[in-house]
């Protein structure tokens, strides 16, 4: 999954991966629903982060659907 990324991708990385828009992509971040750290004031997101919440959002969807939890 995202293998023609970096490992550490920045902002505008996030929103093509995720395919949403810069408003949202710093929601998930500011947030922490998608781990990062900070350089300056630029935000650097590990790509395994990502690769977790795209995860984390299928399994949910996966236990609503079927009412088991994995």
């Amino acid at each position: 999954m995202f293998e023609n990324y970096d490992d550490v991708v920045h902002v505008e990385d996030l929103m093509e991966m995720l395919d949403i828009g810069r408003n949202k992509a710093y929601e998930l971040l500011q947030a922490g629903k998608v781990r990062s750290f900070k350089i300056g004031k630029s935000y650097r997101i590990p790509k395994v982060c990502i690769q977790q919440y795209v995860l984390s959002k299928v399994n949910m969807k996966i236990e609503e659907y079927t009412g088991n939890s994995y």
